[in-house]
C-alpha cells in the first residue's frame, strides 16, 4: 500500500477543494469525495467566513468620514437653506410694507382710537381733556335709526354699482375679442379716457348732462326740465351711472387681458360645438377665468362701498333732507359737519370691519368650490 501524503495546496493545485478542518492539521481527505469545499478562512475571520456563508457587505465608501460623503446631513442644509430662503420675499417687500404701515396701520390704530373717546372740536381744541367713552359711541351710533336706514341704502347702492360694473366691463372685454385693431384701440382710448378723468371732474360733468336747464339729455329724451337730483331714487340712478362709467375701464382692461391669455383652441372647439358667445362665457371663459374675476370683483366691492366724492358732488351732500346718504358722506357729516369726530371714526370702523368682513366670505365661499387664490 502506496500511502502517501501530498503537501498542503496540492489539491488546491488540481482543483480539489481545501479541508475545512482545523487550520494547520494539513490533513486532506475528511469529507467525502466529491463535496466542494470553500478556501481555508484565516484564523481571525468571523464565523460567517469560515463556514462559507456570505458576510455584510461594505460600501465603497465606507472609510469617507460621513461628513464628506455627497447628500451628507442634506436635511439640515435643506432645512437651513429653506429658512434662510424663506426671509428673502420678505426682504423684498420690506420698503413697501413700511410705506403701508405708515400710510394704513398708524391712520387705522388713530381712527379705532378715537372711536372710544369723547373726541368734539372742544377736546381739538384743547379746551377740554378727552374721556373714554368705551363703547359708548357704538351704542349711540347702533341706536341712530338714521344708521340703520343709511346703511342699507349704502349696502344696495354699492351691490347695484357692482353688478352694473361687472356686466359692462366683461360684456366690453369680451366684445374687445371680436372687432378689429382700430376700433379695439379707439374704445381702449376712450375708456382709459374715463378712467383717468378725477372723480369732481367726471361728476360736474354729469350734472351738465343731466342739468334740468342746459343738458343735452333731458332736450334728446323730451323730459323739458326735468330733475334728475330731486328724486330719491332718480339721483342714485344718475349718480350709479357715473360710477359706472369711471369703473368700467379697469374690469374691462383686466379681464381683456384674462381672455387673450385663454388658448385659442379652446375657443374654437366651443365654438365648433355649437355654444353660443353667452354659453361660451358662461361655461369656458367664466370659469377659467375666476381668479380675475375675483379680483375684480373685490375692488369693485371696496370702491363703490365706499363712494364718496360722487354722492357728495351730484347730490350736494347727501340729496334732500339727506335722502341720498351713504356711510361715507354720513361719517363726513357727523365728523367734519357736526364736529363729533368720535362717532364718525366709529362709523369709519364699521365700514372697515363690513369690507373685511364681506372680503373675507367671498374668498371662503370661493375656497369651498376648490379655487386656488
Amino acid at each position: 500500500m502506496n500511502d502517501r501524503r501530498e503537501p498542503a495546496g496540492a489539491g488546491l493545485a488540481r482543483g480539489d477543494s481545501a479541508d475545512t478542518g482545523p487550520v494547520g492539521s494539513g490533513s486532506v481527505g475528511a469529507h467525502p469525495a466529491g463535496a466542494r469545499r470553500g478556501p481555508v478562512a484565516p484564523a481571525g475571520a468571523s464565523a460567517s467566513a469560515r463556514e462559507g456563508l456570505p458576510g455584510p457587505r461594505k460600501s465603497s465608501d465606507a472609510r469617507v468620514p460621513r461628513a464628506g460623503r455627497p447628500g451628507a446631513r442634506r436635511g439640515g442644509a435643506g432645512r437651513s437653506a429653506l429658512r434662510s430662503g424663506g426671509w428673502t420675499p420678505w426682504l423684498y417687500l420690506a420698503p413697501a410694507l413700511v410705506v403701508l404701515g405708515g400710510l394704513l396701520v398708524y391712520p387705522i390704530y388713530q381712527l379705532g382710537l378715537i372711536s372710544f373717546f369723547e373726541y368734539t372740536q372742544a377736546q381739538v381744541s384743547g379746551g377740554e381733556p378727552a374721556t373714554f367713552q368705551g363703547f359708548g359711541n357704538y351704542a349711540e351710533l347702533f341706536g341712530d335709526p338714521q344708521f340703520w336706514q343709511v346703511l342699507l341704502a349704502t349696502v344696495l347702492f354699492a351691490a347695484a354699482c357692482v353688478v352694473s360694473t361687472l356686466a359692462v366691463g366683461c360684456a366690453l372685454a369680451v366684445l374687445l375679442t371680436r372687432v378689429r385693431a382700430v376700433p379695439r384701440l379707439a374704445l381702449m382710448l376712450a375708456a382709459l379716457g374715463a378712467w383717468a378723468t378725477p372723480a369732481v371732474t367726471g361728476s360736474t360733468v354729469w350734472l351738465f348732462l343731466f342739468d334740468p336747464d342746459f343738458g343735452p339729455v333731458n332736450r334728446m329724451l323730451g323730459l323739458g326740465d326735468h330733475s334728475w337730483t330731486y328724486g330719491r331714487t332718480s339721483a342714485f340712478f344718475l349718480v350709479l351711472l357715473e360710477v359706472v362709467w369711471c369703473s368700467f375701464p379697469f374690469v374691462m382692461v383686466t379681464v381683456y387681458a384674462g381672455i387673450r391669455a385663454v388658448p385659442s383652441e379652446v375657443l374654437e372647439a366651443a365654438a365648433l360645438d355649437g355654444a353660443s358667445q353667452w354659453r361660451i362665457w358662461r361655461s369656458v371663459l367664466a370659469p377659467m377665468l375666476r381668479p380675475i374675476l375675483v379680483v375684480v370683483t373685490i375692488q369693485s366691492v371696496i370702491w363703490d362701498f365706499k363712494v364718496f366724492t360722487q354722492i357728495y358732488v351730484m347730490t350736494n351732500g347727501g340729496g334732500i333732507a339727506g335722502q341720498n346718504l351713504v356711510l361715507n358722506v354720513y361719517a363726513y357729516q357727523q365728523a367734519f359737519a357736526s364736529s363729533q369726530y368720535s362717532l364718525g371714526s366709529a362709523i369709519g370702523v364699521v365700514m372697515l370691519l363690513i369690507l373685511l368682513a364681506v372680503t373675507l366670505l367671498y374668498l371662503r365661499l370661493l375656497r369651498r368650490q376648490g379655487e386656488e387664490l
